[in-house]
């Protein structure tokens, strides 16, 4: 049996357009950011630097200034968000890593499966991270579009404390696999082109 939550996930977008009555179901862009602090957006009080676009989205929406997540870890506060259920319950505590055995269950029943039930539309763009084997992608819980990295963006090997060794050190150290970009289902490489020093 599955359980319902009522919550959802991600770095970039999840966005919901509603397929049957566009007049009265609204679209729901959700933006759920990795280190980004309440005061790191102007609506919320940045200094030193602006954010029109985000600012305008809270200006044309809702903006929300309670909200607590499960977790501060990026597969458990996901997982929660998107199921509605404490990571404890799930069993996904901290954050995954590639090639994990684990990922989020089919048993649950994710914010897109429930939306997608009701007419709408579903995509999310950005860092998944609740698992990168084919059963946990995104497009297995709901979403009928993914663009993005399965998990964090240092988990790669090209992590920024390698940046100072050279090509032949990195790869004598064990570290983590090709970080992928994913569309749908369909993996690419594009870390794989020349690297460029940073100035």
């Amino acid at each position: 049996m599955k359980h319902i939550g009522i919550l959802l996930p991600l770095l970039a977008a999840f966005t919901l357009a509603a397929a049957t009555d566009r007049a009265t179901t609204p679209n729901i862009v959700i933006v759920f950011c990795d280190d980004l602090g309440y005061a790191d957006v102007g609506c919320f009080g940045a200094k030193g630097y602006t954010t029109p676009n985000i600012d305008q989205l809270a200006a044309e929406g809702i903006r929300f200034t309670r909200f607590y997540d499960a977790q501060p870890v990026c597969s458990a506060s996901r997982l929660a968000f998107l199921t509605g259920c404490y990571p404890s319950r799930i069993g996904i505590m901290g954050a995954l890593g590639p090639n994990s055995k684990v990922g989020i269950s089919s048993n649950e029943v994710t914010l897109a499966e429930l939306v997608k039930s009701r007419g709408s539309a579903t995509a999310i763009y950005g860092k998944w991270h609740l698992g990168d084997q084919p059963q946990f992608l995104p497009t297995r819980h709901g979403f009928d579009e993914y663009f993005g990295l399965p998990y964090s963006n240092d988990m790669w090997p090209w992590h920024p404390d390698q940046a100072n060794k050279t090509l032949a050190e990195q790869k004598r150290q064990p570290g983590y696999p090709e970080l992928p970009l994913i569309e749908g289902e369909q993996t690419q490489f594009p870390w794989l082109l020349p690297r460029r020093k940073l100035s």
